[in-house]
């Protein structure tokens, strides 16, 4: 059974014991030295020594700092286990010892703000396991350090640099993420998961004049104004109840005096959803209500609109996801439980979706399991729990590295294991 398989990997002589030692000291090595998207050179040069220490093919420079290893192991099914490797322009506070002090060369601070430098750590620790315990699984393990997922085109760039043809048919794809959860837990969703994500920057163009003749302009300032209130109608009047939209303007930019009206302004939106319809009717609607405020303030030319940092819509397989559900509950016990609906986003679908590979997402907790407790027991938890992308995100050593390397493990071996590879 896949149980039986993995707690015979994970607890045996060779097992989880045998590489949480130096899991944690690359663990704390990586997270005092982030790199930002498409800079992750020393990461993928660390990772890449790793693989090749654990007797898996190795690829470097996929999409740029990609790395992916590959460990072939008899017939059976191809399994794709898939960790982020880049960081976040964010200044630590976070008071660690190994806490981040990098910054770039024009001075952005630099951190581990999301977690990814424990889904590295995981995967490799995970890796390190199989390769050691070839009598407990057959098949192909892929194991994939993607870069740029903060900026949504680290996966888009491994696919175009040929990743189809490097790992051919792939059966099954997963991918983790560390949450503000109680550490020790893993939870699994079936249907969406995380969120499909559209950045938009809009730019309205307005007439500038003397702040003390207003009647010569066509002012974009109120005409930003008037788009940003009128926006938000649009999640309280056009998406149904039962389906969820958010909709951000996350920045304004215009003028630069108090007495000069600007000929310009620029808006940035963030949209989240869960179905490609109402992503569709969200966008359509943004660009008519701008395209109407503009009418209507007698702009002089057309609004200008530009999307960026688009997210797919992790989608999980129920197949897929009740298998792996199945074999967390297993191993986990009480600890495996349902994941909420995120609103976060991420671009890992790109990669199966475009291999037409079945896939599943999952997170793990991150937080201090007592300090958890007692934010929710006060209802603080949104006020006390640091959440990813903050400064003072850092997720507790253990068990958080020991609950990501085992449900990876756990995971593969759902499929991987010795009675499933010869179905």
């Amino acid at each position: 059974m896949a149980h039986e398989a993995a707690t015979n990997v994970l607890d045996g002589p060779d097992g989880l014991a045998s590489v949480r030692g130096w899991q944690e000291e690359f663990y704390r090595d990586l997270h005092a030295h982030p790199e930002l998207p498409h800079q992750e050179n020393r990461t993928a040069s660390n990772v890449a020594a790793r693989l090749r220490e654990a007797g898996l093919e190795v690829h470097e420079g996929i999409g740029g700092t990609g790395v992916v290893g590959i460990l072939r192991h008899g017939e059976g099914p191809t399994i794709l286990l898939r960790a982020d490797m880049d960081a976040l322009p964010v200044r630590e506070q976070t008071g660690l010892p190994y806490a981040s002090n990098q910054t770039t060369s024009d001075g952005t601070p630099v951190m581990h703000a999301c977690g990814h430098d424990v889904h590295v750590t995981c995967l490799l620790g995970a890796t390190t396991l199989l390769a050691r315990a070839p009598a407990a699984w057959s098949g192909t393990l892929v194991a994939l350090f993607q870069p740029a997922e903060e900026t949504a085109d680290g996966a888009r760039g491994m696919l175009d640099d040929g990743l189809a043809d490097l790992v051919g048919k792939v059966d099954v794809g997963m991918a983790q993420h560390v949450l503000p959860l109680p550490a020790g837990t893993v939870g699994t969703r079936t249907g969406p998961v995380l969120s499909a994500a559209d950045s938009m920057k809009v730019t309205l163009h307005g007439r500038g004049a003397h702040g003390s003749m207003p009647q010569a302009s066509v002012d974009p300032v109120v005409l930003a104004a008037s788009i940003v209130m009128r926006l938000q109608t649009i999640v309280a009047r056009e998406v149904a109840p039962g389906d969820t939209a958010v909709l951000t303007v996350g920045s304004i930019q215009a003028g630069t005096k108090s007495n000069v009206i600007p000929d310009q302004a620029v808006l940035q939106l963030n949209v989240r959803t869960y179905d490609e319809q109402t992503r569709t009717a969200v966008l359509a609607a943004i660009e008519r209500i701008v395209r109407a405020e503009c009418i209507a303030s007698g702009s002089p030319q057309e609004p200008e609109f530009e999307l960026f940092d688009r997210y797919p819509l992790t989608d999980n397989d129920p197949t897929v996801t009740d298998r792996v559900a199945a074999a967390f509950a297993a191993h986990f016990g009480e600890h495996a439980v349902e994941l909420a609906q995120q609103s976060a986003s991420e671009d890992f679908s790109d990669i199966p979706r475009a291999l037409g590979t079945p896939y599943t997402y999952w997170g793990i907790g991150g937080i201090d399991p007592d300090l958890y407790r007692t934010a929710e027991q006060a209802g603080c938890i949104s006020q006390d729990i640091p959440v990813n992308h903050s400064a003072t995100f850092a997720p507790v050593l253990q068990p958080t590295l020991d609950t990501g390397t085992r449900a990876l493990v756990a995971g593969a071996l759902a499929w991987l294991h010795r009675s499933s590879a010869t179905h």
